[in-house]
């Protein structure tokens, strides 16, 4: 790591199902792939504890190594991705559910989200139901 600033422990936010979330958290947007478990590594030794990731960023799968050898403990962390457009049919959301949790090599993703609901195609609802039944 180039520099060893670390951030304090980030207060979190309690949601509405109860489950905490870190106020700051590293966004792997953009992120190479071919770097970004190191990137992510980095961030987690400086302190971050709430990492964002989407199967459209194509870098879950270092996101996932850097989650697996960090030396934090997995319940320390709060590891978020998103649905892609393309994929709010229930059929097609469980799909993509199942191949972002392969390429992440978790047990449990915290928050999955909507990348970007799309109104036109008139599925976002059944996206939203679908990721609540993941959720349950």
């Amino acid at each position: 790591m180039p520099e060893q600033n670390t951030l304090s422990k980030p207060e979190q936010i309690t949601l509405n199902d109860g489950s905490a979330i870190p106020q700051i958290g590293l966004g792997v947007w953009q992120v190479d792939p071919a770097i970004t478990s190191q990137v992510v590594s980095w961030g987690i030794e400086a302190g971050y504890r709430l990492i964002d990731t989407a199967e459209g960023y194509q870098n879950e799968e270092g996101v996932g190594q850097a989650i697996r050898t960090a030396g934090v403990p997995r319940s320390e962390l709060f590891i978020t991705s998103k649905l892609r457009n393309g994929a709010h049919q229930r059929d097609a959301a469980l799909r993509a559910f199942d191949e972002t949790m392969n390429k992440l090599g978790i047990e449990q993703l915290d928050l999955f989200l909507i990348h970007w609901p799309v109104p036109s195609q008139d599925k976002y609802v059944e996206a939203w139901k679908t990721l609540i039944e993941l959720r349950n």
